[in-house]
């Protein structure tokens, strides 16, 4: 029997697995590797990209410890990855209280800075009550996800490296993105319309996600109606900032990243184990059990260099490598929805002219661009600082008003707009209810 005539004998949401029991009271999730949800039934290749395959309830809690007061639904979709083999992901969907069926409801897909291989920084586990998800980014960036709730819209949390953490890779984190607004566009127990406004946001290695989902989303999925995608200081060129960072305060990063894409690309991984020393190789396997903030702290100002048998600079110029750096720059295909980007002039992580070069070439591609550079700001605190600005440009796009005519914010700081204050107070009054499980 094929996967089709399966969906109609039973549910696409419950295919070939019974539905899960919730959480035992003082019980902790399962984390992803060890949890059956996230197993796609025995034939869900055959089903289209964005199929829901089996969904379930959740509760969200801030840092894993504080309940919120939100209806949550996870859902596992098809998709693929980079070379269109089926692969299964899984986002959290959340809806804003109240929420009336009958009305449209704009959708934004975040993406949450996972920057890690350990399956406890996925959105779907770190966000969830009684996660122990120490060290995760992801668990910090509730606050963002509860500001957009509390504009009345929609959020689908998407793990966007897919069940394997490949943070970093090509093409792929674009279509769990835009295959999991799929699958929350159609599930029936989420109620959204299929029609509804999509706003794209993410920062960082989550900026880098969004991006992808920009670039791919006019073939893959023209049928999603996405009018708005914020990308806050993405990471345009790995080579240039795995190169930057080594032997910085945050080398843990293009560790993790050689950890993830190592996953992606079979030729690296060989590669990797032919040039590794012994400390090295064990370096790559604590990677994969260990958080985003905990890689940053074990490994600061460490070179690279000091994990591997040749100088780096020696092996980063080899055709294997050279390849990796080539497939992941942004910026070969311009998105066909408007583009804010944000980055801080003084950013330590993110080179601003990396981003300059990414907004070139996609204003030359025929990109409607949007572009703020900082004055102020650095890579921590643009985040924070630049969310009254993507909410106000969102909700611009939802209301379909016109392009701001001034396409590009020269070294202007957000902190002299006094629409960032108000917009500051507000994203304070939110986090406040979220550190008291008020809701949103």
């Amino acid at each position: 029997m094929d996967f089709d005539s399966l969906a109609r004998e039973t549910s696409v949401e419950w295919i070939g697995q019974a539905p899960h029991e919730p959480l035992q009271p003082g019980s902790r999730p399962l984390l992803p590797a060890q949890d059956p949800f996230y197993e796609p039934p025995e034939g869900f290749q055959h089903a289209a990209p964005g199929t829901v395959l089996r969904s379930r309830e959740v509760e969200l809690a801030f840092l894993g410890l504080i309940p919120q007061r939100l209806h949550a639904t996870q859902l596992l979709y098809r998709s693929n990855d980079r070379n269109d083999i089926a692969q299964a992901a899984v986002t959290t969907v959340v809806v804003p209280a109240g929420h009336d069926r009958a009305r449209p409801c704009p959708i934004v897909s975040y993406q949450c800075a996972i920057d890690a291989v350990d399956g406890r920084c996925f959105p779907s586990f770190a966000l969830r009550r009684r996660a122990k998800a120490h060290g995760s980014f992801t668990q910090l960036e509730f606050v963002l996800i509860a500001a957009i709730l509390a504009q009345g819209w929609a959020v689908s949390i998407p793990d966007h490296e897919g069940r394997d953490g490949h943070w970093g890779a090509p093409l792929e984190p674009g279509y769990f993105v835009l295959d999991g607004l799929r699958a929350a566009l159609a599930s029936e127990q989420v109620g959204l319309s299929a029609d509804a406004p999509i706003g794209l946001w993410g920062y960082s290695g989550g900026g880098l996600s969004t991006a992808w989902a920009a670039e791919v989303c006019g073939n893959y999925a023209p049928e999603l109606k996405i009018v708005g995608v914020a990308l806050g200081s993405p990471v345009g060129d790995l080579g240039n900032t795995l190169l930057r960072l080594n032997a910085s305060f945050w080398s843990g990063l293009p560790a993790l990243m050689i950890a993830a894409l190592r996953r992606v690309y079979p030729d690296l991984d060989a590669f990797v184990e032919q040039h590794a020393t012994t400390d090295g190789r064990a370096l790559m396997r604590m990677l994969e059990s260990t958080s985003t903030a905990a890689a940053v702290l074990r490994l600061h100002h460490r070179s690279l260099s000091s994990y591997i048998d040749k100088p780096l600079n020696e092996l980063v110029e080899t055709p294997v490598v050279q390849q990796v750096f080539n497939e992941t720059r942004l910026g070969g295909t311009a998105p066909a929805p408007p583009i804010l980007m944000l980055q801080a002039i003084h950013d330590q992580v993110i080179s601003v002219h990396d981003i300059d070069t990414l907004a070139a070439a996609y204003t030359a591609g025929g990109a409607r661009v949007t572009y703020h550079r900082d004055l102020l700001s650095e890579h921590i605190t643009l985040h924070p600082v630049s969310t009254p600005m993507v909410l106000d440009w969102l909700r611009d796009r939802f209301a379909n008003r016109p392009l701001p005519q001034d396409q590009v914010h020269r070294d202007w700081p957000a902190l002299l707009n006094p629409k960032t204050y108000l917009g500051l107070a507000r994203l304070g009054l939110v986090a406040a209810r979220v550190i008291t499980g008020g809701a949103v």
